[in-house]
């Protein structure tokens, strides 16, 4: 009998997240679609299962800890965890509102290092698992107008080595994805398209693209990968 295994895509319902809950159930796992909409992640879900995958919608506001606490007991046993869920903010430092300041860490950060707290002991004691965090090229340079936000992708490529230190010693593979502009809905093709021509590729990614890297380090194909920050950015950290 074939174990079914199971994935946790935060904020899964849009963008790289829904791209990844796809590629990852086309790949054969259960997918638990996180979202604060039911609606969109009804539509994830149906799309999923007319795919002829297996997927469920779990609703948490990963800004509350204990909602977070509340999405790990109800996702049971996870084998793949993806935290992606989260949002950008761009402009000049002096505009930056201390309550925006603090929505983006508890977006960003916060709710990644407690959902991994509840799920990654438990893939410990299995002797198995994947975390992958979705950080950002914004992250590995400095982007005028984005300090606070590069902060919080840069805290999650910290958070996943030593989450590596910790977990892999006992077969958790924890890895940091940092993609560069891609088309995902939340800003203006437009912008996207124009920053796409500063990568050495000159284009921006697809939301598809960036999901088939992190199907990838989901894979038993990444096995020997952890502790990593897999670029995907079209070269545009690489010069």
């Amino acid at each position: 009998m074939t174990e079914i295994r199971t994935a946790l895509v935060t904020g899964a319902t849009s963008g790289i997240g829904r791209a990844a809950a796809l590629k990852l159930a086309r790949d054969g796992y259960k997918v638990l679609v996180h979202g604060r909409d039911a609606e969109r992640g009804a539509v994830v879900v149906k799309e999923i299962e007319n795919a002829g995958g297996s997927a469920e919608f779990l609703a948490a506001d990963l800004t509350d800890v204990r909602a977070i606490g509340q999405l790990a007991a109800a996702a049971g046993d996870v084998d793949v965890l993806v935290n992606n869920a989260g949002f950008s903010w761009f402009g000049p430092t002096a505009d930056l509102d201390p309550g925006t300041f603090d929505e983006l860490f508890d977006a960003n950060v916060r709710s990644a290092y407690y959902l991994t707290a509840a799920i990654a002991p438990q893939m410990a004691e299995r002797g198995r698992g994947v975390v992958i965090n979705l950080g950002s090229m914004a992250g590995q340079i400095g982007l005028a107008g984005g300090a606070a936000y590069s902060a919080t992708k840069a805290a999650l490529t910290s958070l996943t080595r030593s989450w590596a230190a910790e977990y892999s010693p006992r077969g958790v593979r924890v890895n940091t994805i940092a993609p560069g502009p891609a088309y995902t809905g939340g800003s203006s093709r437009e912008s996207l398209t124009a920053l796409g021509k500063t990568t050495l590729l000159s284009r921006t990614a697809e939301a598809e693209e960036i999901g088939d890297v992190i199907a990838f380090l989901a894979s038993p194909a990444a096995g020997y990968i952890t502790g990593a920050v897999i670029p995907v950015d079209g070269g545009r950290t690489a010069v």
